[in-house]
């Protein structure tokens, strides 16, 4: 099994930046089997604060107008993402009368919260063979919170180019008070061709809770360009900062074949997945 282990992140914690300078974070490594979010740390170096980290990106980005439903689900995960830095505060300062608490507070809000309800209520329905009242739930849930119908989890092929990706909320990094929100992701990338290929680029689209889209484009990955033999797979970790405490990412990497001269490029798609505090029911690929 392959936990996250050390991350390294660049971020200025801006979520609005429409230009901005975002090199590749994170580390890499070859291999493959199970990957675990259940122990791990997270750092940030001055150096890739600064932009030193290398692979120069370009992004732009627009929005649009959230609806009333949405507007009363941020207002819900900022309250909840707000209990549970709380809670963690409490814990680490050892006012453990406090944090037990909040954890009552969290326990309630959980069982009261719609988009929890909501999922448990799918989940029941699908398992009774209940479809139709799963559908009456399914249409609820995508209206009061659109982004929660996406797994925090995807997985897609292209070409025999095989790409698994998973988020998770990192609460030690985040300040809902300041609407900062800090995800890490894991990728695996695995080679299910007869042929070596090499990631030359990788896009980004990244689109928070208020509808506000950006695209970024940078140079390889966490500063490599990996190349990546048949049968073997590429991890690499690493960090996206949100204004909102839900969101949604998705893109494509660059690649080429390397055992002919003159192949041309080719696009490897990396299915929609979530940036939710609320998370989901699977915490490994």
């Amino acid at each position: 099994m392959h936990s996250l282990g050390l991350i390294k992140v660049f971020t200025d914690f801006n979520g609005t930046v429409a230009t901005r300078w975002s090199p590749p974070v994170g580390r890499g490594s070859y291999g493959g089997g199970e990957l675990s979010w259940k122990a791990f740390r997270v750092t940030a170096s001055a150096s890739e604060r600064n932009g030193n980290g290398g692979g120069r990106s370009r992004s732009s980005s627009s929005s649009s107008s959230p609806s009333a439903a949405s507007s009363s689900f941020l207002t819900r995960s900022q309250t909840y993402a707000l209990l549970k830095q709380q809670m963690e505060v409490a814990s680490k300062s050892e006012d453990y009368e406090e944090a037990a608490r909040i954890r009552d507070s969290l326990k309630l809000f959980e069982e009261e919260e719609p988009v929890l309800r909501l999922r448990r209520l799918i989940k029941e329905a699908v398992a009774e063979e209940r479809f139709e009242d799963a559908a009456k739930y399914r249409d609820e849930l995508r209206e009061i919170a659109p982004h929660s119908l996406l797994k925090c989890s995807s997985d897609a092929t292209t070409l025999g180019i095989r790409v698994q990706v998973r988020s998770v909320y990192i609460e030690g990094r985040s300040q809902p008070s300041k609407g900062h929100y800090f995800f890490a992701y894991r990728i695996r990338i695995t080679n299910n061709s007869e042929r070596p290929v090499q990631l030359l680029r990788r896009h980004w689209i990244i689109t928070d809770a208020n509808g506000k889209t950006e695209n970024v484009w940078g140079i390889g990955v966490i500063g490599e360009q990996p190349v990546i033999l048949p049968r073997t797979s590429f991890e690499y970790s690493s960090a996206c900062p949100l204004s909102t405490a839900n969101g949604r990412m998705e893109g494509d990497f660059e690649m080429k074949h390397i055992d002919k001269v003159g192949s041309q490029s080719f696009n490897v798609a990396i299915a929609p997945f979530s940036l939710s505090i609320l998370g989901d029911d699977s915490d490994s690929f």
